[in-house]
């Protein structure tokens, strides 16, 4: 950036507004590379430009290619915070740090308005009045938490929908042998039930002491009362529950409550580590990783930590740090209260026993950077010698590869996965649906199409496909390669392209141009590397082609329904995720999608029903 450049910056944000808002910088290119918040703009963006501003390197890096910024101005603070949320989410912007989209992020969810209530593991948190547990940093966790629930509580785990299939099938084998209460018996209330479930939301809130002491308190009056066969099943209930409480850490007095962040940062990587304590045990874990470039100042940690509460709900009244806010602490406490609708208190403590705590979480903060670091070294060692095979110029950071994939010729679909760093990166993954249909399958002239809307769309300034390849990798031979190539060319885009050639078992050992092989099957990391992005992208166009096939089939049955077209059948199928979820729906919760009249919800309803009472 000229120095006229940077006081022409300067001299736009000394004309701002002492005001809360939200800015955005750009690029040369007029794309969004960061977005920030403050409660005074003028202050905030002017340090950026100044001559004599103390920034570290991320930030020197940033400004070095910011050319010009738009500013939105709030009424609020905590109306800035929202809006830079919803902005980064909107732009994806470079230097910003960003927590996984919660569509990815699997949630326990539980509905207390359900005649019968069920926990399931659901991907959306919706404003339903449900209770939302997570978000969960893996699928197997969220499962794992809900089958330890399932187990202690001795609820359903089937697809059976209650009132509805009360009496209607004999009891499964788990009610048999005592590992269900049995709601499908009909002994069970609704209240009784519903009662289960709230000692459930009180555990999954961490709060064990609280379930202990109501599951006594029951167990006591039925003994008292002689009922001695309901007593023992409240008394088993404790004894697992508290086997599963004994496996968390002690880390503090039984009545300490908090969420603990620590960071980590160094120049190559930084994390930030967060800790669950309730009743002084630990109960969960999670860590985040950033890389050099996403900025990570008090501001961006205020955001992230506000992201991380918007997304999760659920907080205790008081929140840790091992860093300082300054200034930014004040405005995270009056946000959070508005989400938790009550008081929140964050503080960075400098001695005790709460000052150990976050210690203990920066050494983990720092254990998981190194190991991470460790990682990335051992994938930057294969990317340079798959550079080095190649005759690369740069050491391809990011490699892109194309699949076709057929379902008879009106339904042909093209993949594209994208390895950053040697590692997947799979909210960059993309698909396409082939347009130019011909009477004879023809896979190069789909992969050209493929190819060419792909280019296409980053020369439009799309910000889905801005980012450019290091090396394009091909599913296929020789022929691919040069059908490619000279899409590219007419393009005027100079992007190394290699076809990854199987041999007679279906294997791939060579890497291919339009003239020559190089043979990887001696280099084994490079191997492997080629060998998990071919086959990622072979699952990513056939699990996709499959689903949405899978899709038009579904979309086919609903139609047959009086009064459900193509737009009603696709927002059932958004709403339920699978038929099957549909055709066991009670007809209220029909009701509840967007879009789908009573009498509507009526007719699907009556379908499925009369449809299963048929196959008995």
């Amino acid at each position: 950036m000229s120095k006229q450049d940077l006081d022409k910056l300067l001299e736009k944000a000394l004309g701002l507004p002492l005001s809360p808002g939200v800015y955005i910088m750009r690029d040369e290119n007029r794309r969004v590379i960061y977005v920030g918040k403050s409660r005074a703009l003028k202050n905030r963006v002017s340090q950026y430009f100044r001559k004599n501003g103390r920034h570290d390197t991320k930030t020197v890096l940033m400004v070095s290619r910011v050319r010009e910024f738009d500013y939105i101005l709030t009424d609020t603070e905590n109306e800035a915070l929202a809006l830079e949320s919803q902005l980064i989410k909107q732009y994806n912007p470079k230097y910003n740090i960003k927590l996984k989209d919660g569509k990815n992020m699997p949630y326990i969810r539980i509905s207390l308005s359900d005649d019968y209530p069920k926990a399931e593991v659901v991907y959306t948190r919706r404003s339903d009045g449900a209770k939302y547990f997570g978000p969960y940093s893996t699928i197997s966790a969220a499962y794992g938490v809900l089958k330890t629930v399932q187990k202690c509580f001795k609820v359903h785990s089937c697809s059976r929908v209650f009132p509805r299939d009360i009496g209607k099938e004999r009891p499964c084998l788990y009610c048999q042998i005592g590992d269900c209460v049995g709601p499908c018996t009909g002994k069970v209330t609704s209240e009784e039930y519903k009662e289960i479930y709230r000692q459930i939301i009180m555990f999954l809130r961490g709060s064990f002491s609280e379930v202990k002491k109501k599951l006594t308190e029951k167990m006591e009056y039925l003994a008292e009362e002689l009922m001695f066969e309901a007593a023992a099943v409240y008394r088993d209930r404790i004894e697992a529950l508290s086997k599963v409480w004994q496996r968390h850490k002690i880390v503090g007095s039984p009545d300490s409550e908090h969420d603990i962040f620590a960071l980590y940062s160094d120049d190559a990587i930084s994390c930030i580590a967060v800790f669950f304590i309730r009743e002084g045990r630990i109960v969960n874990s999670e860590n985040y990783i950033f890389t050099p470039d996403e900025l990570l100042n008090e501001s961006d940690l205020q955001s992230f930590i506000y992201n991380y509460y918007a997304k999760r709900g659920d907080m205790p009244k008081e929140v840790l740090l091992n860093f300082d806010l300054g200034e930014e602490k004040e405005g995270l406490e009056d946000a959070l209260r508005v989400i938790a609708e009550r008081k929140i208190v964050i503080r960075t403590p400098e001695r005790g026993e709460s000052k150990k705590l976050c210690d203990m979480v920066y050494e983990n903060a720092a254990r998981h950077a190194y190991q991470y670091k460790e990682g990335r070294e051992a994938d930057e060692s294969v990317l340079i010698k798959l550079a080095q095979m190649l005759q690369l110029e740069v050491v391809p950071e990011r490699i892109e590869s194309f699949d076709i994939s057929n379902y008879g010729k009106e339904n042909i679909t093209a993949g594209m996965v994208v390895f950053e760093s040697g590692r997947p990166a799979k909210s960059q993954y993309r698909l396409f649906k082939i347009k130019n249909l011909s009477d004879k399958q023809d896979d190069y002239a789909s992969m050209a199409e493929a190819v060419t809307r792909r280019f296409e769309r980053a020369k439009a300034g799309d910000e889905g496909f801005s980012d450019l390849p290091d090396l394009i990798l091909l599913d296929g031979g020789k022929g691919h390669v040069s059908v490619i190539k000279e899409v590219l060319q007419k393009m005027h885009i100079d992007i190394p392209v290699f076809g990854m050639a199987k041999d007679d078992y279906h294997k791939t050992r060579t890497l291919c141009t339009e003239d020559y092989e190089i043979s990887i099957a001696k280099e084994k990391q490079v191997y492997m590397l080629v060998y998990k992005l071919q086959e990622e992208v072979h699952r990513f166009t056939i699990s996709k082609m499959r689903a949405s096939k899978e899709k038009s089939v579904k979309r086919s049955v609903l139609e047959e329904i009086d009064g459900i077209g193509k737009e009603k059948a696709k927002r059932l199928l958004s709403h339920f995720k699978s038929l099957s979820a549909l055709k066991s729906a009670p007809l209220e919760e029909i009701k509840r999608v967007k879009g789908i009249s009573e009498k509507n919800a009526e007719s699907v309803f009556n379908y499925f029903t009369a449809e299963g009472e048929e196959g008995k």
